[in-house]
């Protein structure tokens, strides 16, 4: 979300992310960590500057400190989405829209993503 962020305001995120920054999974972080600014506010504060570990610790102060089990709990569930749960039927959309049914190997949104920015999984 951090580099979304950045992109946006250098313009050089991709058009179609525009609509949905904050929204989505970006909501769900904001939820996560409790930040009570919201997504202005760390909008805000990364656009002011400093590493993604000065905004993780600007998170802990205006949200809630994570511990190791949050960490893990967090990671684990970004890490599956799209595979059998809310985000499946977008995943499958997305892999339509690009040509991409035939790919088995694509069965998270982390997997299309890296895919779809000529990473391999």
């Amino acid at each position: 979300m951090l580099a979304k962020i950045r992109l946006a305001a250098q313009g050089t995120l991709w058009e179609d992310l525009h609509a949905n920054l904050g929204k989505g999974q970006d909501a769900s972080c904001i939820e996560f960590l409790h930040l009570d600014p919201g997504y202005e506010g760390l909008k805000s504060r990364v656009l002011a500057g400093g590493s993604d570990e000065e905004i993780l610790a600007w998170c802990e102060t205006h949200g809630r400190k994570l511990n190791d089990t949050d960490k893990l709990v967090w990671n684990s569930f970004v890490a599956k989405l799209g595979w059998n749960d809310h985000l499946t039927s977008i995943l499958t959309r997305r892999k339509e829209e690009s040509g991409l049914t035939d790919r088995a190997d694509i069965v998270t949104m982390p997997h299309y993503i890296d895919v779809d920015e000529g990473r391999e999984i």
